[in-house]
């Protein structure tokens, strides 16, 4: 395709960056990131309203989007929208726009919008994901497996991953929640021989943590991070048998099921959206629940969300490019 300049724009959340950083480097290889905000009061507007103002109100911490601008501009997240509309029109249409989530705006106002199933966004230029996407790929996972095997992998015993979110706004981590995880945990374990592997999220509740860190204690084939150093999350993606997902977050669950292993999700549905994400991954077998089942569950994935939205990209690009479309 030759070379490409790309921006991935975000709000400056975790997850939206990922999302944003996953499809840009599947795409570009490399991109340039932005964190943006605008001033009230046209951050609180719908992104089409807010755009012909967008470029003159940024926030005093915002990055500051100036031209050349680029051939293709990733946004993710609501608070983006108003931004890439107004580069679009900026660049005179040569900008191609690509839109992560739900824009809550016109999606005509973008040359592509990317939206997850359960967001029901419809529309001639929209595609539905059925996860999130994400930065995890074949290649990044067999490099995290190999830089943790000796600190995670127990030889002769499988090894249960376990990704820990923690409160939201719908729901409250409750140390209650995590004593009946962690016993359904212990029940599987004493079953097949498992070890146990436990990333927590800076989202996990102090009390939460402290309840793994006792009923872990000593434990020579269990491993739990301190939120200290590196992160063994990629790693346990990479090297676990079986993968248990707190049901929070959809970030997390996205991305097991970019793995080969079989994923359970553990807690409550939450909010409407994440309930509809929940139930339509559950009806089509790609998850199931953790009650405790010693017996893992078929494996979902690899789901590669990422790669069919780079691919739609591509082609976006590239009929751009020798004027078809």
């Amino acid at each position: 395709m030759g070379a490409l300049s790309a921006w991935f724009m975000t709000s400056g959340e975790a997850g939206f960056r990922t999302q944003a950083r996953g499809l840009a480097m599947a795409v570009a290889g490399e991109a340039r990131e932005l964190v943006v905000g605008l001033k009230p009061p046209w951050r609180a507007l719908p992104g089409a309203w807010a755009a012909p103002f967008a470029l003159a109100n940024l926030s005093r911490e915002s990055d500051r989007p100036t031209p050349p601008w680029p051939d293709l501009l990733i946004s993710c997240g609501r608070r983006t929208t108003a931004l890439s509309i107004a580069i679009r029109r900026a660049s005179r249409g040569r900008t191609v726009t690509v839109h992560v989530q739900n824009p809550l705006t016109a999606v005509s106002a973008f040359d592509l919008v990317i939206a997850m199933e359960h967001d029901q966004v419809s529309g001639p230029n929209v595609i539905s994901a059925p996860t999130a996407l994400h930065d995890v790929t074949p290649d990044r996972l067999a490099a995290a497996g190999e830089a943790w095997r000796a600190r995670l992998a127990r030889p002769g015993r499988p090894l249960i991953g376990v990704m820990l979110g923690g409160t939201t706004r719908h729901h409250p981590f409750e140390t209650a929640e995590a004593q009946v995880l962690i016993d359904r945990l212990q029940a599987v374990r004493r079953a097949t021989g498992a070890a146990l592997a436990v990333t927590p999220s800076r989202r996990t509740p102090v009390a939460a943590r402290a309840l793994f860190e006792e009923a872990l204690a000593g434990d020579p084939d269990a491993y739990l991070w301190d939120l200290q150093g590196d992160n063994p999350y990629r790693g346990i993606l990479a090297l676990s048998d079986r993968l248990v997902v707190t049901s929070d977050s959809v970030s997390m669950i996205s991305e097991a099921l970019a793995t080969p292993h079989p994923v359970e999700v553990f807690g409550p549905d939450g909010g409407r959206r994440h309930a509809a994400f929940l139930h339509g991954l559950l009806a089509k077998g790609l998850v199931r629940r953790f009650l405790g089942d010693p017996v893992p569950p078929p494996a979902g994935g690899p789901i590669d969300a990422t790669e069919a939205a780079a691919a739609a990209v591509r082609s976006l690009l590239q009929a751009r490019r020798t004027g078809v479309g």
